[in-house]
């Protein structure tokens, strides 16, 4: 038979020939640096046999995104091992790789805790330098019932699963999995345990929690320590303990999962609230506010009751069934359907800083970034068809602009129609995707799609943005929505006297603002720039007596040109001041003394430098005003 290689070249080889045995034919070298290969876009062991002519194959090596994922995906399986080892009692469920690692979700008989990190280690440890055989084999239900007869959750997924069943062996442990993996234990000796988690089985509260042993595990020794050199950075930059630090926010056992902002938060919070909301009136959106309860009725007429109902939040009033919304859409609807509508207004752009509560599950909050109450970007827009690219194009300069803003650099993804739950015809689901795709295509954005994982009523793009520690997080969507326009018979009276149903576009920037603040908290680690930060200068008079009539004056002078400041009065030795200044990373630091006051100038030293500049006050006025004005994201 024939494979197609890489480059394009053909290459003639048995039919049902290896991985391994086409590398080998390809080169010695190839054979030893293949980790797996891909053939026609699935990724199969080396061992695996590949038939059928014409098959395009690439092998995978360690240079490869995937060959991360196989190796931590491979270093699960060592540490499965190593537990049942240590823990015969122990029930295994499962173990993924995720992005930068891996986790296993187990039941242990007795609790374990990050002290027993070490001895697991130890043991995986010695399980990879045994260099066991990575060996797949496919075997029959009954077959695979026997082997994992004291396993319950194997049991279960067995039973679940059609057809033939894949068991990866390594030494004398076996685990269900479809793969790929690595070749041998010997490539797993660059490992670490990380942390514990809870987490219930198959993501269900209402099944037994399981403790999450999360890891990470790299080719080398040297890229496993840069990793973790990075991991301390990012606790350094952890979003609640500069958010503690900096007085900008507090989570409290009376709410979990409910943030209290504090003074300098909601600072920060006005200030990126205040930027949305200019924004978007400069692009044309009216601003709404629905309510925060909302009946039953409503909820079933848009399908939440139905579908989303463990996640909200419900209530009696009145003898009647109320829930707190978990979003914002059926509101933005009501608001449209209260009215009739000409084409002559559309597009109609309809922004809402919308409150919204879900439950989560304990075990998943996590500070701002997973919360049970938060402030979604909310947007809706009412469009025509032939108005559609238009408006897409729009949100595409306007994602853009508001991303930049925080430097923040970003990929797109563009989820299609999923493989079966899907409502609408497949003749519009093909021509809304598309549109989208004309639109990237046109403005000249590069995207990647993500077969099927649209949601059930219409594409979506998703905005993937990386921060300054190489952390994506998914915030921003645009999605068309088939569902709910028909739900609630929303229309419009089209220039020839007809009803004619709208183009629903979601759309959301920041995701949430809860979020977002996370996030940028830990992107610039607490040093905002100007026009967001808490506090813009610190006025530090040299003698706390003899300088600070002039402080204040020039305090005075700085609050007139709404900058917000404030005077370090206190009895304390200047370095000191100096370094609680910087504790709080406050932007700009005004050093006062004898050779200011008397001259009339100020002199200032930037977060993070140790130069001092001395200017007149209106020449610093000048420069911070320009600062907050272009909302510059660096200081010079």
């Amino acid at each position: 038979m024939k494979v197609i290689l890489k480059d394009g070249k053909e290459l003639d080889v048995e039919n049902g020939s290896t991985g391994a045995q086409i590398a080998s034919k390809i080169s010695t070298s190839l054979l030893k640096e293949a980790i797996a290969v891909s053939v026609d876009g699935d990724i199969l062991d080396l061992s695996q046999s590949i038939d059928g002519d014409n098959r395009k194959i690439a092998f995978i090596t360690k240079n490869d995104k995937e060959a991360m994922d196989i190796i931590n995906h491979s270093a699960a399986h060592l540490l499965a091992q190593a537990v049942l080892s240590l823990y015969p009692n122990a029930q295994l469920a499962f173990g993924p790789s995720i992005e930068e690692g891996f986790f296993y979700d187990i039941l242990f008989d007795t609790p374990i805790s990050e002290n027993d990190f070490l001895l697991i280690e130890k043991k995986m440890r010695e399980l990879a330098n045994m260099a066991y055989s990575i060996v797949r084999t496919e075997v029959s239900k009954s077959e695979a019932k026997k082997i994992f007869k004291n396993q319950k959750f194997k049991l279960e997924h067995i039973d679940e699963v059609e057809g033939p069943i894949s068991i990866y062996t390594q030494g004398d442990f076996s685990d269900l999995c479809r793969g790929p993996h690595v070749k041998h234990t010997g490539l797993l000796k660059n490992f670490k345990i990380l942390s514990l988690a809870g987490a219930y089985y198959k993501g269900d509260q209402k099944n037994v929690q399981l403790t999450r042993i999360y890891g990470t595990c790299f080719f080398t020794a040297d890229d496993l320590k840069k990793h973790l050199d990075i991991l301390e950075q990012r606790k350094l930059s952890d979003h609640r303990r500069i958010g503690k630090q900096m007085g900008l926010f507090m989570l409290s056992d009376y709410g979990p999962g409910f943030p209290f902002f504090l003074p300098n938060g909601m600072i920060l919070r006005r200030e990126l609230e205040n930027y949305w909301y200019k924004i978007h009136e400069d692009n044309g959106y009216l601003f709404i506010n629905t309510p925060i309860i909302l009946s039953r009725e409503l909820w079933e007429t848009s399908g939440h009751w139905k579908n989303y109902k463990e996640n909200m939040y419900t209530t009696v009033i009145d003898d009647k069934d109320y829930a707190i919304k978990p979003m914002s859409c059926p509101g933005g609807l009501i608001v449209y359907n209260s009215s009739i509508h000409s084409y002559r207004d559309l597009p109609l752009r309809l922004g809402e800083m919308g409150h919204v509560h879900r439950h989560e599950a304990s075990g998943a909050l996590a500070g701002l970034f997973r919360v049970r109450s938060f402030t979604q970007d909310d947007a809706h827009i009412f469009a025509t068809l032939d108005q559609l690219k238009s408006e897409i194009k729009s949100l595409l300069a306007l994602y853009d602009e508001i991303y930049k803003v925080f430097d923040l650099k970003y990929s797109i993804v563009l989820s299609t129609r999923p493989e079966n739950k899907y409502i609408g015809s497949i003749e519009v689901w093909n021509k809304s995707e598309q549109i989208l795709k004309e639109c990237l295509e046109e403005v000249g954005v590069e995207y990647k799609i993500n077969e099927g994982d649209g949601a059930f009523y219409g594409p979506k793009l998703d905005f993937k943005l990386k921060d300054s520690m190489n952390r994506i997080w998914q915030c921003g969507t645009i999605q068309l929505d088939m569902n709910l326009p028909e739900r609630f018979d929303i229309s419009y009276i089209d220039a020839d006297g007809t009803k004619k149903r709208p183009v629903m576009l979601h759309r959301a920037i920041l995701g949430s603002i809860e979020r977002f603040i996370g996030i940028i908290t830990e992107h610039f680690k607490g040093a905002f720039p100007t026009w967001l930060a808490p506090e813009q200068v610190r006025i530090i008079p040299i003698n706390s007596v003899s300088h600070i009539e002039y402080a204040n004056k020039i305090a005075k002078t700085l609050k007139d040109n709404n900058i917000r400041v404030k005077v370090d009065s206190e009895n304390e030795k200047l370095n000191y001041k100096i370094r609680n200044s910087q504790t709080m990373k406050v932007p700009y630091t005004l050093i006062l003394g004898d050779n200011e006051m008397n001259e009339n100038l100020i002199s200032y030293r930037l977060f993070g430098q140790q130069k001092t500049n001395t200017i007149s006050i209106d020449e610093f006025v000048s420069k911070i005003t320009e600062d907050i004005k272009n909302k510059k994201t660096y200081r010079d």
